[in-house]
């Protein structure tokens, strides 16, 4: 059966033999709206659990939008022009707005990704601003979450009397969800914040994982975080996309209220089961931009985590034009300077913290429970050995590792949208072989 996945903007297509192919798990089908602009304006005057955005913005003399960075496929460019013209019609001036890009730990955007998150227009209507998780002149303390997490934010936010923040509602690997309160921590948040954050502790509770909010503590440490820095000054304007990219909903308001409610629109799309555990999970990690570097494609190896058989084999198509990923140097080490995946749990328990060991954290789990390829011409293959993983230059020849693995009758389940979906084993649920498994709601 010929399979198309997304590799950087472009696809590749892939042929696995029908007596092989267990299932393929992709996301329900839903048509976008045709008019992204009036959807997104029909959430603003039709907000979740709190007044519409004109109603606040009225009554703010200091306006802060954060978005999200070069990482995200989130639509800035679509969700800034409907946001901004409501501010503006409530009789505020855009001269009163700032947009704080939520860089977290990654690196500050240079003026090129500005304009790629942006759009050319919006960075000369308004004051734009890098956050550095790094320059504590600009963060202020603002107390300490029941985790024991100190919690030190952009000034930015803290000197505003509105915080809008948009945001992507996606799977997420260990906070469950992205969207809602990760704009503040670890959107807008300091280094040390976001370390205890990712603690190894944090991690490893079984209830960090993909799909899960409740009972997830690194979940309910953001949100402590987050509610302590808004003091109710926030509104999220958060939209769940389609594998294109395009709008399919848009949910504006209360922080928990509107987030939560996005969340269960999105798990009827992405929610998706397989019988039984695959030998082999070929998938990606969701196309250009999260497939820019190997650091954020541990995500799609950790969906292939979810329905992969113990020692079993998950392989990853990701393009990885920035490598390691810019400023992930700490990544690398932890992973080549270690002999097992095992060490280098046993490293960051015993020497946190440690820049970038939540991903270092997370991959190691996931080696020592299966093999993981990666297929890039990207990375040199001696560097992606190093990292114990195994590298391949085309799909191709990571089937053939594959079956040199586990066999030439191993069973393999295909999941293109990667780290888009939420997959699960579920012993109740039938199929056919190689079924189209979508959306379907637990």
């Amino acid at each position: 059966m010929l399979i198309k996945f997304p590799y950087g903007k472009a696809e590749i297509e892939v042929d696995i033999p029908d007596r092989n192919l267990l299932s393929v798990l992709e996301s329900r089908k839903i048509k976008p709206p045709l008019d992204s602009y009036s959807t997104i304006k029909n959430a603003l005057i039709n907000p979740i659990k709190h007044r519409t955005l004109s109603e606040v913005a009225n009554k703010a003399n200091k306006i802060c939008i954060i978005v999200s960075d070069y990482t995200r496929a989130t639509p800035n460019n679509l969700l800034l022009p409907p946001i901004l013209k409501e501010i503006e019609e409530s009789g505020k001036n855009l001269e009163s707005v700032k947009v704080l890009v939520a860089n977290g730990l990654h690196k500050p955007a240079p003026e090129n990704e500005l304009k790629e998150i942006l759009g050319e227009k919006i960075l000369t209507q308004v004051n734009v601003i890098n956050h550095d998780a790094e320059d504590y002149e600009a963060l202020r303390y603002v107390g300490r979450t029941s985790f024991g997490t100190e919690v030190y934010v952009n000034e930015t936010i803290l000197d505003s009397e509105l915080i809008v923040m948009t945001g992507l509602i996606e799977p997420h690997f260990f906070a469950g969800y992205s969207g809602g309160r990760k704009s503040i921590l670890p959107g807008v948040a300091g280094r040390d914040s976001i370390y205890q954050n990712h603690s190894y502790k944090m991690i490893a509770h079984p209830m960090s994982r993909y799909g899960v909010l409740d009972g997830n503590p690194i979940h309910e440490d953001m949100v402590e975080a987050a509610e302590m820095a808004l003091k109710e000054k926030g509104y999220i304007v958060n939209v769940v996309i389609d594998k294109n990219g395009k709008i399919l909903k848009t949910f504006a308001g209360n922080l928990i209220e509107a987030h939560r409610k996005g969340v269960k629109y999105l798990d009827s799309i992405v929610k998706v089961y397989t019988p039984k555990p695959a030998d082999v999970v070929v998938t990606t990690n969701g196309g250009y931009p999260l497939d820019r570097d190997l650091y954020q494609s541990v995500k799609g190896m950790a969906t292939g985590k979810s329905v992969i058989r113990k020692n079993g084999v998950i392989i990853v198509l990701s393009e990885c034009i920035d490598g390691i990923g810019r400023g992930h140097e700490p990544f690398y080490r932890l992973m080549a300077e270690a002999k097992t995946p095992e060490n280098v749990l046993e490293r960051i328990k015993q020497e946190e913290p440690i820049k970038d060991q939540w991903e270092a954290q997370v991959l190691a789990q996931i080696l020592t429970e299966a093999h993981v390829i990666l297929v890039t011409r990207n990375i040199k293959h001696n560097v992606i050995e190093e990292m114990h993983i195994k590298p391949a230059s085309n799909i191709e020849e990571a089937l053939e590792i594959a079956k040199e693995t586990v066999g030439k009758d191993s069973k393999i389940i295909s999941i293109p949208e990667g780290p888009y979906l939420i997959p699960a084993v579920s012993l109740m649920f039938k199929s056919p072989q190689h079924n189209m498994l979508r959306g379907v709601n637990d």
